[in-house]
């Protein structure tokens, strides 16, 4: 009997596809029986290193070995070895729209992403905005799911056990336990456009803040990029007991690992806060040009834990990569360090009432 094979597809950057974790984990363990295959970028892997035994991983390297057209049949007759019985599209751009295209053609059952463009552009137009929540894309993949035949409760929790990643996989200046009472945080204070970054010397403020209330508590530092490496470095210098986490550890699966020992994570709306999401770390999230109701919120967040100023030209983009119609970024100006260090200090709060780390 022929086994049911689905083929999920989500390219893109790294926080959407870390959004795709809790529903293939949710699908993997409701449907035990049901072969999963992740097609993504190589980037991607260590995100379903946790996931249930019928989830597999196929990396796609669309820069090199699948470019263009050509590089495209290419992984299509790849694709067609595996015997997919269904195509979940979570992404639907050019790529992913031909990929599709040769599945339809070949007679397999497809479904794909509804982006709800018409509510997105009435969220961020500036003459008439319409403030209303837009679906999670966790509900959009698994609307994709249920069209396919494979309905799905989101009922994930963290990639790992509640005892967070094996530390023992760390560098040895990460690998020991926290001492009683001791809070270790972690700060991402970039993004990928300038109207998700909070102004470093902002951040500096509340960072110094937040220790100032915990002396002793452990600080962890998380970027990419070069420039943001160096910030980053110049950073850890001047703060006490603060590491570059990002430089120092060998990539994306010892950063969620980290991560999953965090007391509280300090982010903007960016990947970090959705890898330390799937890692089951609380976020205090930092919002400027983009906004929660966009669907966007890390796993299990508390939308609460959002910090956000209200202006009437919030939000001007759904990604975060328009120029501020005002050329001043005021959105994240607005939001003072007090602000953060106040909501990291009422997560901490409700975390020693309840005897362990929140969701």
């Amino acid at each position: 009997m022929k086994v049911d094979h689905i083929l999920i597809i989500r390219f893109s950057a790294m926080g959407d596809v870390a959004m795709t974790v809790p529903v293939v984990d949710s699908l993997a363990r409701q449907y035990p029986d049901v072969r999963i295959t992740m097609l993504s970028r190589p980037f991607a892997r260590p995100l379903f290193e946790y996931m249930p035994p019928n989830v597999g991983f196929m990396a796609a390297d669309l820069k090199n070995e699948y470019h263009g057209v050509k590089g495209l049949n290419a992984l299509y007759r790849r694709l067609m070895a595996k015997n997919f019985t269904a195509i979940a599209d979570f992404h639907s751009v050019l790529r992913s729209d031909y990929l599709r295209m040769r599945f339809n053609i070949d007679r397999y059952k497809v479904a794909h992403i509804d982006k709800h463009r018409a509510a997105r552009r009435e969220l961020v137009s500036q003459a008439a905005k319409r403030l209303e929540p837009l679906p999670t894309s966790f509900e959009c993949y698994a609307d994709v799911l249920a069209r396919l035949g494979y309905p799905v409760k989101l009922d994930f929790k963290s990639i790992f056990p509640p005892c967070g990643g094996d530390l023992g996989r760390l560098p040895a200046v990460f690998n020991t336990p926290k001492a009683d009472g001791e809070k270790w945080l972690g700060i991402a204070p970039f993004a990928a456009h300038d109207g998700k970054v909070y102004p470093l010397e902002m951040m500096e403020k509340a960072v110094r803040l937040i220790a100032g209330r915990h002396p002793g508590c452990r600080l962890f530092l998380f970027g990419g990029g070069e420039r943001e490496a160096a910030a980053l470095e110049g950073l850890a210098s001047r703060l006490d007991r603060c590491v570059n986490a990002s430089a120092q550890l060998g990539g994306l699966g010892e950063e969620l690992i980290l991560m999953s020992h965090l007391d509280v994570m300090v982010s903007m709306d960016s990947a970090n806060m959705h890898l330390a999401s799937i890692a089951g770390t609380p976020v205090v999230s930092v919002w400027g040009a983009t906004h929660p109701l966009a669907g966007f919120m890390g796993w299990g967040q508390d939308p609460d834990n959002a910090v956000q100023a209200d202006l009437p030209c919030r939000p001007c983009s759904i990604y975060g990569n328009k120029p501020c119609l005002r050329g001043d970024y005021l959105c994240m100006k607005n939001v003072s360090p007090e602000q953060i260090a106040e909501r990291v200090e009422l997560v901490l709060e409700r975390q020693a009432r309840c005897g362990g780390t929140e969701g």
